[in-house]
């Protein structure tokens, strides 16, 4: 690995990096025959895989802050024990680099947030801040502007305990429950994951908790006599600035609030979450929201053995993922849908027969997982009947567009013996995902035309994306599933291909939001395109090819760094060679008629040489995306479906050939 400028380990510049593992598959022989050996093995590993249930789901892997917050719940609960934090802190410390930072991305730069939170679990499992790798977190904090320059969740946390004044917090009223569909910030302004965190936060942010801290953490403050330094304010003409003022305005508004009003609100908030609680226990399926969830009933007066609290705090004990080595990763959120359907996706096109009982299964269960009752998405979209798929084992509020249109197409290769059934359930996936699109022509993730400029503005959301536009990787993903279902010149399809093609950069690419980055994007249009009818000597498709040519790593794979979604110009394309990243770009140029390109040839080569013996690809690096830069993804599956569906389709052709354009 290679140290970077930016004081970042593991990172490398553009056009790099051979594997650093292969295996010992025959490329000599030829491509071909490299190719079919890889998708052989690959697809006895993938079968090998599946759960008895019928399901897929690779790890999910993020970074600490999901452990730290949840060894500080339990730590706000009264509910840490010490073989928890044990296993917690066995993992936390080993991700914590030479420096002592940690960082929110394989190979990533140290990130201030990340870093106090991972040192602040540590304290809670007895490390001293005299031990060397404590002391050079602290050294480090400080030299960055100590808790003071920290994100606002990161205060809101250590708020909890103490450590941070809850006055010098952004607030957030829980009157907002209140404001109607046409009011500027309403809940439903903000994405599904952001509206979920919020809401029990207006209920945090009212009580302003505070429990006796274990230990002081001054070491972390640049000033420990000054811990709070005021900030300037940005001028007033400025979004940033406006929107500091109306903050401002909120904290005073706070001290005259009327207390009935008030507490109504945090009533209403708190049944609002207990409606959306799943039946397991979670919210959304996702950990933060049932992190901030669980807090909130706990400060309206619900007891650790309510039963809501009950089954949220056992819930949250299922994103566990225990180590051999004994420690204890906490998931962010688990996949086991988008899983599934990718991997049969990837299993029928590598070959695996349509009725192989694997696949039947795995469809048995995918039809199960339909979600069919109205959720969030049905207050923009009042009249619309459900059918989508969610991400997750339980996210009944919350289907998504992206699972429901790959589900689609994994249903559509497996011949099942209820052909009626499967006709129905993708008759309603489709005219779900049909109702769900946009005024522009294009598909968000989960809402419709969730667009408005002010969310990102507040200064409480500086955590990442909290609005769910429109997307090329999504919008793509329904195109092709439109397309392979006979809709490729339906109005609709060809709206969502106009914005497609407005959409291209100018380098041929598309940005990719929910994988990194250009060559996700790229990798999910091409194809989507192809299957619409469009031939690959379209304009828009041959600039598309040239960009992906002219990316390709020297090693012939290729990859591309998170830092693309902050600096397009050094960054887009580039990185070291992944199987996922080299898969999707393969993809793209297979439906675009270059099976006999040499870059083709040589994105083949890369990724049976890398294989490895066991049928597998090894992948650290992260090439998933939750919030563009602010939180990233290792999906562990990845590396293990798009290879083998790229690869499939090199070695028996592409699918649905005979349905190219509707």
């Amino acid at each position: 690995m290679t140290a970077t400028t930016d004081g970042s380990t593991g990172a490398l510049p553009p056009r790099a990096a051979a594997a650093s593992e292969t295996s010992t598959t025959p490329v000599a022989a030829g491509v071909h025959d490299a190719a079919v050996h890889a998708v052989r093995r690959a697809t006895e590993h993938l079968l090998s895989r599946q759960d008895a249930e019928g399901w897929w789901k690779g790890d999910l892997e993020t970074n600490v802050t999901m452990d730290a917050e949840d060894l500080l719940l339990r730590q706000f609960l009264g509910i840490r024990d010490e073989s928890t934090t044990r296993a917690s802190a066995l993992f936390i410390r080993g991700e914590q680099r030479e420096d002592g930072t940690w960082a929110t991305f394989y190979g990533g730069p140290a990130e201030l947030s990340a870093t106090i939170e991972a040192y602040v679990a540590l304290r809670l499992a007895g490390d001293e801040p005299e031990a060397p790798h404590m002391a050079r977190a602290a050294e480090w904090i400080r030299a960055q502007g100590g808790i003071a320059a920290a994100r606002v969740f990161t205060r809101i946390w250590l708020a909890l305990f103490g450590w941070w004044k809850w006055e010098d917090l952004p607030e957030l009223p829980p009157e907002l429950i209140y404001f109607p569909t046409w009011v500027p910030l309403n809940i439903y302004d903000f994405g599904c994951w952001a509206r979920q965190t919020i809401v029990p936060l207006t209920i945090v942010s009212a009580k302003r908790p505070v429990r006796p801290a274990p230990f002081p953490l001054d070491e972390l403050h640049t000033d420990p006599a000054n811990p709070n330094p005021l900030k300037p304010l940005a001028p007033v003409a400025s979004w940033d600035g406006a929107f500091q003022r109306l903050d401002k305005a909120l904290h005073q508004l706070r001290k005259v609030a009327p207390r009935r009003l008030r507490r109504a609100a945090m009533n209403t908030a708190a049944r609002w979450i207990i409606e959306r609680q799943e039946n397991d226990g979670c919210w959304g399926g996702i950990q933060p929201p049932a992190v901030y969830s669980v807090i909130a009933l706990h400060l309206m007066g619900y007891d650790l053995q309510h039963p809501v609290m009950r089954e949220g705090l056992a819930s949250l004990d299922r994103f566990a993922v225990w180590r051999e080595d004994g420690a204890r990763m906490i998931e962010a959120c688990q996949s086991p849908v988008w899983d599934t359907c990718l991997a049969t996706i990837a299993l029928a096109d590598a070959g695996v027969p349509a009725d192989h009982p694997q696949l039947v299964k795995a469809a048995d269960w995918m039809l199960g997982e339909e979600i069919v009752r109205p959720g969030d998405w049905a207050v923009r979209r009042p009249g619309l009947p459900p059918g989508g798929w969610a991400f997750e084992f339980h996210n009944d509020n919350y289907p998504d567009i992206d699972d429901t249109a790959e589900v689609v197409l994994a249903l559509r290769r497996v011949r099942h013996h209820d052909p009626e059934r499967v006709e129905k359930a993708i008759g309603r996936g489709v005219r779900w995902n049909l109702g769900m699109q946009s005024r522009n022509g294009a598909w968000g993730a989960f809402d419709v035309d969730n667009t408005s400029p002010f969310p990102n503005r507040l200064p409480f959301c500086d955590f990442g994306e909290v609005i769910d536009p429109p997307s090329a990787d999504v919008t793509a993903h329904v195109v092709e599933m439109l397309a392979v279902e006979g809709l490729a010149h339906d109005p609709r399809t060809r709206r969502g291909i106009q914005w497609l093609l407005a959409e291209q950069e100018p380098d041929g690419s598309w940005f990719g939001r929910w994988g990194v980055n250009y060559v996700y994007g790229t990798g999910s249009v091409v194809p989507a395109l192809v299957a619409a009818g469009f031939p690959g000597s379209h304009p828009a498709i041959r600039r598309a090819v040239a960009w992906l040519e002219s990316v390709q790593n020297d090693d012939g794979g290729w990859g591309e760094d998170l830092r693309s979604y902050q600096d397009t110009r050094g960054w887009s394309g580039r990185g070291a060679s992944t199987a996922s990243q080299t898969a999707w770009a393969l993809m793209a140029l297979l439906s675009a008629g270059e099976r006999e390109s040499k870059a083709v040839e040589r994105g083949v080569e890369w990724l049976a040489a890398t294989q490895r013996e066991d049928g597998s690809w090894d992948e650290p690096y992260f090439t998933g995306t939750g919030f563009p830069w602010d939180f990233s993804i290792n999906y562990h599956l990845y590396r293990q479906v798009f290879p083998l569906t790229a690869l499939g389709r090199y070695v028996h052709g592409e699918p649905f050939a005979e349905a190219k354009g509707g």
